[in-house]
This record gives C-alpha cells, sequence and structure tokens, in this order.
C-alpha cells in the first residue's frame, strides 16, 4: 500500500509542475480557387484584412465576408493554390514596411524592391488600410506647394495637404504635370511619390530615368504596380503608396502623392469584385466604389502638431474617354478633391502646352495657398483668360469688332502665349 501512495503523491508532483504547451490556429479549408481569389470555409473567427497563409505558403488578405465563408485576395501566385488545402489565419492586418532608405528606390505594393538593389530595412510596418485623420488634428491649407508650371501657380494655386485632381483624355500631358511638380520640388524639403497603377513597365523605367536626370530620384519613391501584375496588387498600391507617405508625414515632413492613375485603379478593384460575384451597379462597378477612392483621398491632408506636424498633397490622376467629364468615375472623384486641372486635346493639338482649359479647372483651396507677390501678378489673370476664351468664340462669326473688344482679344491671346511652358522645364517663383 505505502508503495502505490509514494507512486501516487510522485504522479501528482510530475502534473503540478509540467506545463501543458498549446497554440490554437484559426484554420480553413479553400473551397474555390478564381483569378487571383480564392474562396475559403472555416475561418469564422478572422477579419476583415487580416492576412492568411496557404499550405503552400502564398499569402492573401480577407476583403470579403459572407455567411459561411471569406474571400481572399492572394499576394502572388494563386496557380500554387489547390481546392480543399488549409489556410490559416495569421491575427493581423496587412502592412507594409516603411523605412528612410525607401527614398530613391522603386518598390512594389508590398514594400519589397523592384530595381534589384539590396533588401530593405523595415523601420516600421505601417497599415495598408487607415482610417483618415479626423477634422480635429486637421490644420487649414495655407502653405503653397509650388509646382513650377506657370499656369497652375497663377492660376489655380495648390497647397501642402490639398488634393487636386488631374484629368483629361489619353497623350495631354496628365503625367508630364504631375513629373514636372516632382522636378521641381528638389531643395524644397517635400518627399514624392510616385504611384503607377496598371503602367507599363516601359513607362515605369522612363520615369525613374527622367527622375534620375533631373536629380529628382533622391527624395522620390516610386511604387508600382504595372499591367502585368495581379489586379489585387493593382487595387493595393495606391493605399501602400498612402502608408508610405503617412510614415514620412508622422516624422514633420511634407510629402507629395500621385496616383497615377485612379481609372486603372477602379477598373482593378470591379474586376476583383466581379470575380467575387458582388452585384454590379452602375457601369459594371461595385456599389462601393465611391468608398474606394474617398477613403484613399482623406488620407491626404495637413495635420496639427501634436499627429507630426506634416502634410500629405495628393495628385490624383483620372483618364477620361472623348474628354467626358460626366462618366461615373470623373466624377466621383472630381467631388472628393479640393479642385481639378482638366487637359484638352484641342488645346494640346493647337499647340497649346499645357493644355489646361481654363473654364472648367478650379482649385477650392484657392489665393489661400498662394504668395502674396504671386496674388498680385495673378489677380486678374484668370477672369481675364475666361473672358477671352468666351469673346474669341464669339468674334468667330463677327466681322467688324470695336476697339475694346479688340484689346481684350489681342491682351487675350499674348497672355496665352506667356503661360505656354517647354515640359520638364519648372519654374521657381522668383522666375
Amino acid at each position: 500500500m505505502k508503495a502505490i501512495d509514494q507512486y501516487l503523491e510522485q504522479i501528482e508532483r510530475e502534473i503540478k509542475n509540467s506545463k501543458l504547451d498549446y497554440k490554437t490556429d484559426e484554420v480553413g479549408i479553400v473551397q474555390e480557387i478564381r483569378d487571383g481569389v480564392a474562396l475559403a470555409a472555416g475561418l469564422d473567427k478572422a477579419g476583415y484584412g487580416e492576412v492568411v497563409e496557404f499550405e503552400s505558403g502564398v499569402k492573401g488578405y480577407i476583403i470579403d465576408m459572407m455567411e459561411d465563408s471569406v474571400g481572399i485576395i492572394v499576394l502572388g501566385d494563386y496557380l500554387t493554390i489547390k481546392s480543399g488545402e488549409q489556410v490559416k489565419a495569421l491575427k493581423y492586418t496587412l502592412s507594409v514596411p516603411v523605412s528612410e532608405k525607401m527614398v530613391g528606390r522603386i518598390v512594389d505594393p508590398l514594400g519589397q524592391p523592384l530595381d534589384g538593389g539590396e533588401p530593405l530595412p523595415a523601420d516600421a510596418w505601417n497599415p495598408v488600410e487607415k482610417v483618415a485623420p479626423s477634422v480635429v488634428y486637421r490644420k487649414p491649407v495655407n502653405v503653397p506647394l509650388q509646382t513650377g508650371i506657370k499656369s497652375i501657380d497663377a492660376l489655380f494655386p495648390i497647397g501642402r495637404g490639398q488634393r487636386e485632381l488631374i484629368i483629361g483624355d489619353r497623350g495631354t500631358g496628365k503625367s508630364t504635370i504631375a513629373l514636372d511638380t516632382i522636378i521641381n520640388q528638389k531643395g524644397q524639403d517635400v518627399i514624392c511619390i510616385y504611384c503607377g497603377i496598371g503602367q507599363k513597365n516601359s513607362k515605369i523605367a522612363l520615369v525613374s530615368e527622367l527622375l534620375r536626370k533631373q536629380g529628382a530620384l533622391d527624395y522620390t519613391i516610386i511604387v508600382s504596380a504595372s499591367s502585368s501584375d495581379p489586379a489585387a496588387l493593382q487595387y493595393l498600391a495606391p493605399y501602400t503608396a498612402s502608408a508610405i507617405a503617412e510614415f514620412f508625414m508622422a516624422k514633420g515632413k511634407d510629402v507629395l502623392v500621385i496616383y497615377d492613375d485612379l481609372s486603372k485603379h477602379a477598373w482593378a478593384y470591379r474586376q476583383v469584385s466581379l470575380i467575387l460575384r458582388r452585384p454590379a451597379g452602375r457601369e459594371a462597378y461595385p456599389g462601393d466604389i465611391f468608398y474606394l477612392h474617398s477613403r484613399l483621398l482623406e488620407r491626404a491632408c495637413r495635420v496639427e502638431d501634436s499627429q507630426g506636424g506634416g502634410s500629405i498633397t495628393a495628385l490624383p490622376v483620372i483618364e477620361t474617354l472623348e474628354g467626358d467629364v460626366s462618366a461615373y468615375i470623373p466624377t466621383n472623384v472630381i467631388s472628393i478633391t479640393d479642385g481639378q486641372i482638366f487637359l484638352e486635346t484641342d488645346l494640346f493639338n493647337a499647340g497649346i502646352r499645357p493644355a489646361i482649359n481654363i473654364g472648367i479647372s478650379v482649385s477650392r483651396v484657392g489665393g489661400n495657398a498662394q504668395t502674396k507677390a504671386m496674388k498680385q501678378v495673378a489677380g486678374r489673370l484668370k477672369l481675364d483668360l475666361a473672358q477671352y476664351r468666351e469673346m474669341a468664340a464669339f468674334s468667330q462669326f463677327e466681322s467688324d469688332l470695336d476697339e475694346d473688344t479688340k484689346k481684350l482679344l489681342n491682351r487675350g491671346a499674348k497672355v496665352t502665349q506667356l503661360m505656354k511652358q517647354d515640359k520638364n522645364k519648372p519654374y521657381r517663383l522668383g522666375e
């Protein structure tokens, strides 16, 4: 009996001293694999935007949540995933590595280098999706951001923290205006981010070469999701650019972000949504297409010193078809931004470059973001040019004009010539 008691005591002691080590995982099963998107069942506790890992080692993140399954965007080669394999939730939301060393580099929408250079360290991880700063933490936009383009700085001044849309048909010089603005930030202590969405790889190569020649790559980051990348990565690219910009804004820097272009971004999101079988609305876009761009562009602002005191200025680009500004995506983005610069094919072909339509273009921040000197020079300019355009249209039918009209037409024609400017030759404020 004594031996049995000792034996039981020993077992009790060992049970007390032993620690049970166990780890639980949220695991699901892949039901279906579609074009860049996987459907999985069983991930009941996973949340929106959470990163998951497939058995094949490929990662993805949750974008769609149904009653009994989740839709996962695959970040990598979806052809390696098989139906019926396990998928594991990793309990963190999608974030990208950000660091000071990114400046001068070309990265993909997951923050990995594309230029064949050394790997980038991660100073921090910023979430790709983030709620924009609230009204309480915003400062008014009243510090100018000089574009170096005479007609924009004089007529439609852009302030730090503003969102100004560049809109126009193919080949009217939209990207040129954006790139000239980057080139003009030399020595202005502004970090620039060029985000190419669905662009050809050759165009991204040309952009980086141009910036390198002009010495602008020293303060620029290029985020590229090319047309050969999956729609999922094209959809992510602008949010990644915004996450990188927020890293610098929190350090008190002024950042300029160019989204080139948001039409292709909307197409990519439409493709992903249709693959997920979401109901299609106008022009086959899903119902939340407005929210897609509003949550992106609202992240551009100028924040209080308590939040770092930096700013993000956004220049989104939208491509129109046949100059139709009243199409679905253009009207959406016009209503989100603080003004637009409308480029016209007819003006471009007539040799007026930049081909800015003075009538439709506007900056809703206006003179607040203009220096006093520029205000004095450019005060009446916009009115004169608008009157000239109108008068020029009427005077085609009129043969004998009075002296005042002739003077106005003469002055308007001269000012129009004055506003012409060669590409990649931005002017400093003093000039």
